[in-house]
């Protein structure tokens, strides 16, 4: 059943050619070639959220186009080499180079930003910030900088790992800020809000390409970063999302997000520091934000709305984090309970979020199909191992 998933998923973006909607891309509508400045604002913000929250998909009536999306492609092409890795059929290898190929060029202004990295492919207005198409974001960027270094060392093609290395220059460059008595990675140039998963994952990349490299100062200042959040890890093993007061909340994908990039961490640089923060946050992660039937939930005091980004990163963050037989399972039957209650298998692929009353089934490649087709092939390709070495 998972292969079948994770194959039909794949299948659907194909058709698409690996483009589809986004939550947030309301203001690619042509509809601001009209009046371009309504984007920012009240307006803009109040017009992401109707189509974000909006269970009719109204993109295809406003003028909102299908495009790829940077990290929704850098996800495909992990996804690609994990079927790689477990079947040995070049042609998801090619795939995957055709989409790095893509990636390359689509790079944020080099001209501006002297280094390596990406953005997202619509203007984003959020509460805090507006960013616009293009302007790069630490999230994309690591994403992406995976996805083209696992591809680089895979085809042994040495421009896909040199761009997703120089990226790790841009974090330090650019996004490196200090702060309200904080050292952290921003998550756009410019902004200086605290939000732990952005900085951990900027952590994660810095730290890698600094061993990969022997750059000490790199090495140095991810464990800086690292420790600042960690020291603001609750004593129950939680994190909230960020120093904000908007940010006072505690959800599941973020909190995967948050394990990964430490243990990424630990095992780049070789050490044992953090292990303690690990093992009480992936205690916490089991017990809060996962249930007994095996539901991925969206905050910690409450499971709605499900939605396929908290499945796809509990299964990442159990294999990857914990890796042991009783948490493989336990994906297992997240994975299970995923396709029960989010699949829709006169489409073949999943809806977007069900909330307690209705569901929201819009087509989101980035959000979800994206993620599912990673996570699926991931877990595929971790459990054909396994039985191999039985």
């Amino acid at each position: 059943m998972f292969e079948a998933n994770s194959a039909e998923i794949l299948e659907n973006a194909r058709r698409d050619n690996f483009a589809g909607f986004d939550p947030f891309d309301g203001l690619n509508s042509k509809l601001f070639k009209l009046a371009p400045s309504l984007k920012k604002g009240v307006f803009g913000l109040a017009w992401i959220q109707l189509h974000k929250r909006s269970i009719l998909n109204l993109r295809p009536v406003l003028g909102v186009p299908k495009a790829r999306n940077p990290k929704g492609v850098g996800l495909f092409i992990l996804g690609l080499l994990e079927d790689h890795k477990r079947t040995g059929d070049a042609a998801f290898l090619d795939e995957a180079c055709t989409l790095g190929d893509w990636l390359l060029g689509q790079k944020s202004d080099q001209s501006v930003w002297k280094h390596a990295c990406w953005g997202y492919h619509f203007d984003w207005n959020a509460r805090a910030f507006f960013v616009p198409k293009g302007k790069p974001n630490i999230i994309t960027t690591v994403y992406v900088s995976q996805a083209l270094y696992a591809l680089g060392t895979t085809k042994g093609e040495q421009t896909y790992i040199d761009a997703a290395l120089d990226a790790a220059s841009f974090m330090v460059e650019t996004l490196y800020t200090e702060a309200d008595g904080r050292k952290f990675f921003g998550y756009i140039p410019g902004e200086k809000a605290f939000v732990h998963n952005a900085s951990l994952w900027g952590a994660a990349w810095v730290a890698f390409v600094g061993s990969q490299q022997g750059n000490c100062r790199f090495k140095e200042l991810a464990l800086a970063v690292a420790r600042q959040s960690v020291a603001e890890q609750g004593e129950d093993g939680s994190w909230v999302y960020g120093a904000r007061h908007h940010h006072q909340f505690i959800d599941g994908f973020h909190t995967g997000y948050n394990l990964e990039a430490l243990h990424i961490i630990r095992k780049v640089l070789a050490i044992s520091e953090f292990d303690e923060a690990i093992e009480r946050g992936l205690a916490y992660y089991k017990d809060k934000l996962i249930e007994g039937d095996g539901t991925a939930k969206y905050y910690d005091n409450n499971p709605y709305p499900l939605d396929m980004h908290s499945v796809t990163q509990v299964v990442i963050t159990l294999l990857k984090v914990s890796g042991k037989f009783e948490d493989q399972e336990l994906a297992r039957k997240v994975i299970d309970n995923s396709i029960n209650t989010l699949y829709m298998p006169n489409k073949n692929r999943f809806m977007y979020q069900k909330h307690k009353r209705f569901s929201n089934k819009v087509d989101y490649m980035r959000w979800t199909q994206a993620w599912v087709y990673y996570s699926f092939a991931y877990f595929n390709r971790t459990i054909a191992e396994r039985n191999e070495t039985n």
